[in-house]
């Protein structure tokens, strides 16, 4: 993997750590001016700090929390092996000029009894939400409770989780959260690979395998540009590339997430997903 990329800062007051609510509470008490807020689940790579760095470089504090959610996790998926990186991830924090880590543990997230959140039905079903029923359920109770704590101006989200950034902003918006959304490109190796902190999963082999699915998208953006707007036909070129892997979807919709027959230029979102040996990638392109 490429070598983080920092910005330093001169002057910057030291981080504070904070495992608590009720630290993390007396901290925003303190706080005046904008918020940014960049929530992940650790073993942060360039694409976190991408979002990092947009977050300090636009507001007067930026808080990220480091929390390895157990909702959103199936049974049988990672949960229990997700990379965890605790000393590397607090200094590249500190480096970034974050203001305040938050690392919560289970018990201080949740309780023995709580009102439950599903996401849309017709939205948070398919895709993602097909393969991983009640995956989107645990992401939204967990950014809801975690913007509620924060209270952020700005909260920060990468667009390779497409669907996951559409059911956010589609959250904030039908409770009336006061935090704007800012949707964030995708951070690529050089050779194209999206930054996951699942490809350390992959063998040597395995990476060069992961690579068809960016370059399937590299297809689909060749045919685009030579003026294929038929959704099916660049599809089937996508399939052909991904042949070797095991492809769990390819699909385009628009930005509402509904499938559509038609590429419409600034409003379109192509997508995919593949097994690669036991790892699950995505990837995406906005059109």
């Amino acid at each position: 993997m490429r070598s983080l990329k920092f910005i330093f800062y001169s002057k910057v007051p030291k981080m504070k750590i904070v495992k608590t609510i009720d630290e993390l509470k007396a901290y925003r008490s303190e706080c005046s001016g904008s918020i940014g807020f960049v929530p992940t689940m650790g073993a942060l790579h360039n694409g976190h700090l991408s979002l990092i760095q947009k977050s300090t470089s636009e507001n007067d504090h930026t808080i990220v929390s480091v929390f390895v959610n157990p909702t959103q996790f199936l049974e049988g998926e990672d949960f229990h092996t997700y990379p965890k990186r605790t000393e590397a991830d607090i200094k590249i924090c500190e480096f970034a000029g974050v203001s305040a880590l938050f690392m919560p543990n289970s018990e201080e997230m949740y309780s023995m009894c709580e009102p439950s959140l599903c996401a849309p039905s017709h939205k948070a079903y398919i895709l993602e939400g097909l393969a991983r029923p009640g995956h989107f359920d645990g992401v939204l109770r967990v950014v809801l409770k975690l913007l509620n704590l924060a209270q952020p101006t700005h909260a920060y989200f990468g667009k390779k989780d497409a669907q996951q950034l559409y059911l956010i902003q589609n959250m904030v918006k039908t409770f009336f959260l006061n935090t704007q959304i800012i949707p964030c490109e995708i951070v690529r190796e050089d050779d194209g690979l999206a930054l996951s902190s699942r490809n350390v999963y992959l063998s040597s082999s395995e990476r060069q395998e992961a690579l068809l699915l960016s370059q399937s998208l590299k297809v689909a953006t060749q045919k685009i540009i030579a003026g294929q707007r038929d959704t099916l036909s660049i599809k089937a070129s996508m399939y052909e590339v991904l042949k070797p892997l095991h492809v769990e979807y390819v699909e385009i919709v628009n930005r509402d997430f509904d499938t559509i027959s038609t590429i419409e230029i600034g409003q379109s979102i192509i997508l995919v997903c593949a097994k690669v040996g036991t790892t699950r990638l995505i990837d995406n392109l906005w059109i």
